[in-house]
């Protein structure tokens, strides 16, 4: 770790309050694992402004977080308020962030004129051209949503599913559902009398030929299918 502290400032009704905290062990909390307050903290004091020293009055913790106890004050602070990161962290936020990105993208959108995925490389070096600003913090999907409209520019692309019809033979029928779940939504599905599966998945458009190839390896080929849409 590059440095012992970092701060951690919440805005409450006009008035800035600031801890001192372990930037991994502060990140880590914030992003959802249970460390305690007291390995989180530096030291124990709510601050005004922690680059001058200046602490925040007992009146003004009272009044805005109930209590004087900076174990409680770090974890409000932290759960609502912004975290300064390092530069390392953020390097590896983004690019985590953008990879989960670029995975959502390549996996629920084509090319409206050849109707398959783009792959992941394309749309990385596109989101790379228009110089898309990633937020470490913010859901990937949301963000996916946004960087897609950014994108139409300079890649033709938009949402789209892949309808597939699949006809499963009578040995392999009940171990496939399982994986016809797990890759998409059954639209819709009919038992034969001789016990096989005749079903339409839809689902994402980037995951059909890992889906076919998926079906195909448990039904040792023993498995039709259709491309509807």
């Amino acid at each position: 770790m590059s440095q012992k502290y970092t701060v951690a400032r919440l805005v409450v009704s006009g008035e800035r309050f600031e801890v001192m905290v372990h930037p991994d062990r502060a990140l880590e909390h914030k992003m959802g694992k249970p460390i305690s307050s007291s390995q989180i903290l530096v030291y124990e004091s709510v601050f005004k402004d922690v680059s001058k020293g200046e602490k925040a009055s007992e009146e003004k913790l009272k009044k805005n977080f109930g209590t004087l106890d900076p174990l409680e004050i770090v974890k409000k602070i932290l759960a609502d308020g912004e975290l300064q990161l390092t530069a390392e962290q953020r390097r590896k936020l983004v690019e985590d962030k953008k990879k989960q990105i670029v995975a959502f993208i390549s996996r629920n959108c084509a090319d409206p004129k050849t109707g398959l995925p783009h792959p992941p490389a394309r749309v990385e070096q596109a989101m790379a051209q228009i110089r898309v600003s990633i937020d470490p913090f913010k859901d990937a999907e949301e963000q996916a949503k946004e960087v897609i409209k950014d994108l139409r520019p300079v890649l033709p692309i938009k949402i789209e599913a892949a309808s597939i019809e699949v006809r499963i033979h009578p040995q392999h029928a009940s171990r496939a559902y399982g994986t016809l779940k797990a890759y998409g939504t059954i639209k819709r599905e009919q038992w034969m009398p001789d016990g096989s599966l005749v079903a339409v998945v839809e689902m994402p458009v980037g995951v059909q030929g890992v889906f076919l190839e998926k079906l195909g390896n448990i039904t040792r080929g023993a498995v039709e299918s259709k491309i509807l849409k």
